[in-house]
């Protein structure tokens, strides 16, 4: 069974977990240290594939969708940018 909603995440916390965010930021500092294109505008002295990874990640950029699985086999695909959109309301409401 697949959960499809209109931007609503209904599988998880409305953020981006811990775990989340170091597998990604873990596999693209992979894919830049063997080559691939960076997505930003690199900074003067950024050449640490992970730091320009979690710097890809905090713009947003990254074109990437995270599977959020219950137990049950229930599953939701989030996109990244979902994610980042709520964190963000939810720091400017505070």
């Amino acid at each position: 069974m697949v959960l499809t909603s209109d931007k609503k995440i209904s599988i998880g916390p409305p953020k981006v977990t811990r775990f989340e965010k170091a597998r990604i930021v873990g596999a693209r500092a992979l894919q830049i240290a063997m080559g691939a294109p960076v997505l930003i505008k690199l900074e003067k002295g950024l050449t640490n594939p992970i730091d320009i990874a979690l710097k890809e990640f905090e713009s947003g950029v990254l074109p990437i969708t995270i599977r959020r699985t219950l137990p049950n086999g229930t599953y939701q695909d989030i996109p990244l940018s979902w994610l980042l959109d709520a964190e963000k309301k939810r720091r400017s409401s505070l």
